[in-house]
């Protein structure tokens, strides 16, 4: 069977395909490719010439595995699939390992005894807590993978052999509202997407929320989590939550249970967080965060309203790509301003970016310059838009974001 090949991920991790000293964990949320992604190092692991003999896969998701919940039992199951005849190093692929409790020492073992390069995947952030992220600091690296980008999106759909508008605003319309979860690509109805992404959306709580919290009351937690949906890409804090909730709504909540419940979407990777960062203090704020989502898929799937925010859904596909492309990132405040991201690279530098559907109003226009004018130090400034026609302005590199996802660009 072929898998569609997401080459930035692979591009990441092929340098440790053979390194038998380093965990490589893959990370994400569920149904975002991570499984496929293990089968496509596999493969290429195949045609550079390791027998398939030396290639150990097992997923623990899988309905013959369901029992295997104890490090006992997996030993057993890994020992038992490695042929005997196996020369040289062994590659052990390890899919949703985090249904194993105390997997840590076991996989640990096999990285000790040496001659198996492991990879092993989650679909949450427990899988580097505890032990795995305190006894073997230095001996993994994590790799996070997000849904498909806009570019991905348009290479699963040839993959599939599905015709691709040779009208990319129209595309890049759908996924807007659908998202890229890879599998929601294959249907063909608006409907069967949605009822797809809702199925995942109940996966994501019967296996990584029910599983591993204690919610005692599981309407509360949904109202609080459908609210962080709905509101994706607002500032957020808990004072104004729990003012909403408990004056508004009228769901009476804690702030230690508000402030639980949230982390536990975020340890579920169902959102992520993005904190402020004071420009001329080079401090991270606490407050006034703000939430992007896993795939903007589960918004729509959970709402019937159609119609795109492109202001919050621009910021999120932004907040995804980059982070995709392994920038750090946060939101930038200078004095009263606010700068949509700051992206930070692999060596400290930084990058300013302003995001908006259009500046095709001048007074929209000097609103989105203005936060680059306070900026006092010569790191790049962008300004990412839908608008066909691009401004030249200040030095500040205008760019449209449709266009530079498609082309899998970065920010130089």
């Amino acid at each position: 069977m072929k898998f569609y090949r997401r080459e930035k991920y692979l591009e990441q991790i092929r340098g440790f395909y053979h390194d038998e000293g380093m965990i490589k964990a893959i990370t994400g949320v569920r149904r975002c490719g991570k499984s496929c992604l293990m089968r496509s190092i596999a493969d290429e692991l195949m045609e550079s010439g390791v027998p398939a003999s030396n290639i150990v896969f097992i997923d623990l998701d899988a309905r013959g595995n369901r029992r295997i919940a104890t490090p006992d039992a997996l030993e057993i199951l890994i020992d038992s699939s490695t042929p005997p005849d196996a020369v040289g190093t062994k590659y052990l692929f390890i899919d949703e390992i985090q249904n194993v409790e105390g997997f840590e020492e076991l996989i640990n073992g096999y990285r000790t005894d040496g001659g198996w390069s492991i990879f092993i995947t989650g679909s949450n952030a427990y899988l580097l807590s505890g032990e795995l992220a305190t006894k073997l600091t230095g001996r993994y690296i994590e790799f996070d993978v997000f849904t498909l980008d806009f570019s991905e999106y348009l290479g699963m759909k040839r993959f599939l052999g599905k015709a691709v508008d040779a009208n990319l605003s129209s595309e890049f319309s759908e996924y807007l509202m659908l998202g890229g979860l890879p599998k929601a690509v294959e249907y063909d109805s608006q409907e069967d997407k949605r009822a797809y992404i809702r199925s995942v959306i109940n996966e994501i709580f019967e296996k990584d929320v029910k599983r591993s919290n204690k919610i005692k009351n599981v309407s509360v937690f949904n109202a609080v989590r459908d609210y962080l949906i709905n509101n994706f890409g607002s500032s957020t804090s808990l004072k104004n939550l729990l003012a909403h909730f408990n004056d508004v709504e009228k769901v009476p909540i804690k702030r230690e249970t508000l402030n639980r419940y949230i982390q536990i979407l975020v340890d579920a990777k169902v959102l992520y967080r993005c904190s402020r960062f004071d420009m001329k203090s080079r401090k991270s704020l606490s407050r006034d965060e703000k939430y992007y989502l896993a795939d903007l898929g589960f918004y729509f799937a959970m709402n019937t309203d159609a119609r795109i925010n492109y202001g919050p859904a621009l910021e999120n596909i932004t907040y995804l790509y980059l982070r995709s492309k392994g920038y750090a990132l946060s939101i930038g405040r200078i004095g009263e301003l606010e700068c949509d991201f700051i992206a930070r690279g692999d060596f400290g530098e930084y990058r300013y970016i302003q995001v908006a559907m259009t500046i095709a109003e001048r007074s929209t226009e000097d609103r989105e310059y203005r936060p680059f004018e306070k900026i006092r130090d010569s790191y790049p400034r962008y300004l990412l838009t839908l608008d066909p026609l691009l401004q030249k302005r200040d030095g500040v590199h205008h760019l449209n974001l449709m266009d530079l996802i498609a082309g899998g660009g970065r920010l130089e």
